[in-house]
């Protein structure tokens, strides 16, 4: 049985990502050239998720089979939610490759958690809204969003916990943070991911951010 790794990554295009399969030895050498080059003419791939499996030629046909109808034709790129194959995929026997700091179980639960979100985003009414919370071993932080049209922007000066050990989502690694504070505005795609900026680890941003009123995000999604 061959072993290989299959993996999906994002793209510049939203709702356009690319699902592939690679050698055990040759991945890092094919997210560079992906990642510096683009793919079929789109550009801005990241990874997202990549596991190595048993039989990987057999499995990455049958994911063609099952997604055959959002495949751009003669090419590897889908119109599908990255976090609908991440769940697939983190399902799969295996060993995981990438994200290297997260278990397979935590990488299947912040995927689902990302997928139930993406219906409510739309809920929240455009404006400003904020966090001020204590953190153990820090003290207090507080923060600014910005909500315009489906997009979170994290709001330059909120003042910042240092991050956990551990994975972090990109929006918290490139976050421009100097002796706590913010530098730059950060755009990000959830209030959750938002509030992981804040508050340096993973947390529930519908649990989080205040309008205001002082009321919880979370009156705006679907009961």
């Amino acid at each position: 049985m061959a072993k290989g790794i299959i993996y999906v990554m994002t793209t510049v295009v939203p709702g356009l990502i690319k699902i592939g399969k690679t050698g055990s030895d040759n991945f890092e050498k094919r997210m560079y050239q992906l990642e510096r080059n683009g793919y079929f003419n789109v550009v801005g791939l990241k990874r997202k998720f990549a596991i190595e499996v048993e039989d990987y030629d057999e499995k990455e046909l049958l994911l063609d089979e099952i997604f055959a109808k959002s495949n751009v034709q003669g090419s590897e790129l889908f119109a599908l939610d990255a976090d609908l194959v991440v769940q697939l995929l983190s399902s799969f026997e295996g060993r995981q490759v990438y994200p290297e700091a997260m278990t397979k179980e935590e990488v299947f639960t912040v995927a689902t958690e990302e997928r139930s979100d993406k219906v409510d985003r739309a809920l929240i009414p455009n404006g400003e809204y904020l966090v001020e919370r204590n953190v153990k071993g820090f003290g207090k932080v507080s923060g600014k969003m910005r909500v315009e049209d489906g997009a979170f922007t994290v709001l330059k000066g909120s003042v910042c916990a240092p991050s956990k050990e551990g994975w972090s989502p990109e929006a918290r690694r490139m976050a421009v943070i100097r002796d706590n504070i913010l530098l730059e505005d950060v755009v990000t795609n959830s209030p959750t991911t938002a509030a992981w900026i804040i508050l340096g680890n993973r947390v529930n941003g519908w649990m989080v951010w205040k309008d205001k009123d002082g009321n919880l995000i979370d009156i705006y999604r679907k009961k």
